[in-house]
C-alpha cells in the first residue's frame, strides 16, 4: 500500500480545528507529548512499516526544505 499524498481527509477544516483545539491550554512540552503520542497512535494503527518510513522520509524532507 502506497503512501497516500492526495488530500484525504473529510472535512479538514474541522480536524484542522480540532487538532488545534486538542492542545489549548497545554504548555509547549505537553504540546509536542500530545503530538509524538498521536503520531505513534496513528503509527501504530497504520502499521505497515514501507508507508511509515514513506512518510517519515517525506516529513523530514519537507521540514529540512522549510526550516529556515
Amino acid at each position: 500500500m502506497p503512501l497516500n499524498r492526495q488530500p484525504h481527509i473529510a472535512e479538514p477544516d474541522a480536524f484542522y480545528e480540532e487538532l488545534i483545539n486538542a492542545q489549548r491550554d497545554l504548555g509547549d512540552e505537553q504540546a509536542e507529548m500530545f503530538l509524538a503520542k498521536l503520531v505513534l497512535i496513528l503509527a501504530n494503527h497504520i502499521g505497515d512499516r514501507a508507508v511509515l518510513s514513506e512518510a517519515i522520509a517525506l516529513a523530514r524532507a519537507n521540514t529540512l526544505a522549510t526550516a529556515g
